[in-house]
């Protein structure tokens, strides 16, 4: 693997790639990035496509809306009180690749009252690093209930003032309330929730700070002792002092290129910051045991996008990492504390042409309805997005062109994705979201892209294939801007999952979720026992309801630097019988709970069964409330 990784890097050099993320290609006849191996996307043998125009001669990453169509998505952040926030990460030129990364959002309930809150991680500027300004500030919104939302950031103590990426919820101290992790350029910050409205930053107690580049988190209980771990992809390694700006003669930099142009360089050519994983030791504090475990990414790859997640059905949690302009990691938990490096064995690590793209988001569904989790890992533009199909033993095949989502997505830069089920009809569509690196592509209208772009919402067809749906105009699908992070979950507990997206140098973009279907749905909320962690990161339940077996999973992390609701949602289509819930437990457990009734948001405890019941957002009328009844139960295996 390292001898292919040097080779690589040889070829990257001779052929002048430059970069900048995951985002470069071939020399200035293919049109990518010329200069040193900073390139940012690892298209070794993508290239630029045929520039897409719509009638109106608008990039198609820009335009293509309709006038009619199915209407699924209304951006309502202006309404909702989230606008009046702004993300700002360095100066609007981009002239160095830390500038471009970020941002991540998180959903959390934070006050734990059944309401999901919003986590904006914000940037910063070089003068606020020299203490020149003051720096910007991350925000935490609290959902009012009634479709609106107020910043609580100060009084929360979770503003994070250093140059933030990513965020991870996760109850690492098991004490019913969550707990936030936010990576930076330096000191990481581990927010430790304190039951009253504020956190407590107790990274540095905890040893999980870092201090490099951290990007994408994600907590899993890899060892099965209960507690939650945490693992922390890291990026690249940036002197500000001395930085990689293109002829600037810096380290790692060079007359970088995109298409001719020059942009800013990297991540080739600068040396790839190491992976870290963290060890729960119970008593608030953590381990950094990626080295001794194999996990600490010997080949200085670019980490961004990281998930624990059962990809093999054995009920352990595995560590996939999407890696820019390098090959994915996929890390298979032998289920006696470590790790097996199967990247390449599984299919994982490349495409189906055998070449590394500029891997960023990550995204676990099963969009098949088989007990399998497929795999999606957004890309840079001229590269499409990557699916792959899971066989059940966790072996993957890119099918990507096969389902119908390659082709459209390739004149985009892809970076956070989530499988949704928009229309509740039991199958698990997807959506991504976009936005360029390069602000300069705006001043090249004949390359038929731009650094503002629509997001890409795929529905499911119940075959394995997906089909666009149309942008119509004045609809959230046709909001253009420059997309990163984003998260998945029910904000408005309406049994509709809506997105939360987190732009670069703008403010955000809620996606409320306003398909006029009227299918039933249900959702559960799993809180683990003394074996399992509390949150139940890990879980994974298969609903047996309106004649199909449906799969989702509690996860912490994913998308691209953010992290989703944590319930798991199932839509019922016409169904009135909400079916039967299988809970696959991370202690090992296992029981069946009969759901006693559509379009609830359910409580379920480890070995009680079901304890609460949401309708319409509040709790249920006492003569439709469940009983907490004791569950079928199967033992630990």
């Amino acid at each position: 693997m390292q001898q292919r990784s040097k080779l690589f890097v040889s070829v990257a050099v001779l052929t002048l790639f430059a970069s900048v993320s995951a985002w470069a290609q071939p020399a200035p006849q293919s049109g990518q990035q010329g200069g040193m191996p900073s390139s940012q996307s690892g298209m070794a043998n993508a290239g630029p496509q045929k520039a897409e125009f719509d009638s109106q001669h608008r990039p198609i990453t820009a335009g293509g809306f309709v006038k009619t169509g199915p209407i699924v998505f209304m951006d309502i952040a202006q309404a909702a009180g989230l606008a009046g926030w702004h993300h700002t990460a360095g100066t609007p030129a981009k002239r160095l690749i830390l500038e471009a990364k970020g941002p991540g959002v998180c959903l959390l309930d934070y006050d734990n009252d059944g309401w999901l809150d919003i986590y904006l991680v914000n940037g910063s500027t070089y003068d606020a690093l020299d203490g020149k300004a003051t720096p910007p500030h991350a925000a935490l919104f609290h959902n009012n209930h009634d479709g609106s939302f107020t910043e609580v950031t100060d009084k929360a103590g979770v503003a994070n003032d250093r140059w933030g990426y990513g965020c991870a919820v996760g109850d690492y101290d098991n004490d019913g309330w969550p707990d936030l992790y936010v990576t930076n350029n330096g000191k990481n910050r581990l927010y430790r929730n304190n039951h009253d409205g504020t956190f407590t930053d107790a990274g540095e107690n905890a040893k999980v700070q870092v201090g490099t580049w951290s990007t994408g988190a994600t907590f899993g209980d890899y060892d099965g002792d209960g507690r939650l771990d945490l693992f922390v992809a890291g990026y690249a390694r940036i002197d500000i002092a001395n930085p990689p700006i293109s002829g600037s003669g810096g380290a790692g930099s060079a007359h970088c290129q995109y298409r001719g142009v020059t942009v800013m360089c990297g991540p080739r050519g600068l040396k790839g910051e190491q992976d870290h994983l963290f060890h729960n030791n119970g008593d608030g504090t953590f381990t950094d045991v990626s080295k001794k475990l194999g996990v600490d990414d010997p080949n200085g790859y670019y980490g961004l996008g990281a998930l624990f997640v059962d990809v093999n059905n054995d009920g352990k949690p595995d560590l996939l990492v999407a890696n820019d302009s390098t090959p994915n990691y996929l890390y298979m938990n032998k289920g006696d504390g470590t790790f097996e490096d199967a990247s390449y064995e599984s299919g994982f690590a490349l495409n189906k042409d055998g070449r590394e793209a500029a891997n960023m988001g990550l995204a676990a569904g099963d969009y098949e309805n088989n007990g399998h989790l497929g795999l999606v890992s957004t890309t840079f533009g001229d590269d499409y997005v990557l699916l792959f199909q899971n066989d059940g033993a966790g072996n993957f095949t890119d099918v990507s062109y096969q389902a119908g989502v390659a082709t459209s997505s390739i004149p985009f830069v892809k970076f956070a994705d989530g499988f949704l089920d928009y229309d509740n009809d039991g199958w698990k569509d997807l959506l991504i979201v976009n936005g360029h690196v390069y602000p300069e592509v705006d001043q090249h209208p004949s390359w038929g892209t731009s650094y503002a772009e629509r997001p890409l919402l795929y529905h499911n067809l119940k075959n394995g294939k997906f089909d666009l749906m149309p942008a119509v105009e004045g609809t959230g699908l046709a909001v253009v801007s420059v997309g990163r992070g984003a998260a998945f979950g029910d904000i408005f507990n309406d049994g509709k999952i809506d997105v939360i997206i987190n732009n670069m140098d703008g403010v955000p973009v809620l996606l409320r979720n306003v398909n006029p279907d009227h299918h039933h749905w249900a959702e559960i909320k799993l809180i683990g026992g003394p074996k399992s962690p509390r949150d139940a990161v890990g879980a994974t339940v298969y609903l047996n309801a309106n004649g199909m077996r449906m799969r989702d999973d509690v996860l912490s992390g994913g998308s691209y630097l953010s992290s989703n609701d944590m319930r798991v949602h199932f839509g019922l289509g016409d169904a009135t019988d909400a079916g039967t819930a299988e809970i696959h437990w991370p202690s090992g457990a296992k029981e069946t709970i009969k759901l006693p009734a559509v379009d609830r948001i359910y409580t379920v405890a480890e070995g009680q069964g079901i304890t609460d019941a949401l309708c319409g957002g509040k709790p249920c009328p006492a003569e439709i409330a469940p009983r907490a009844e004791q569950p079928e139960r199967a033992a630990k295996p």
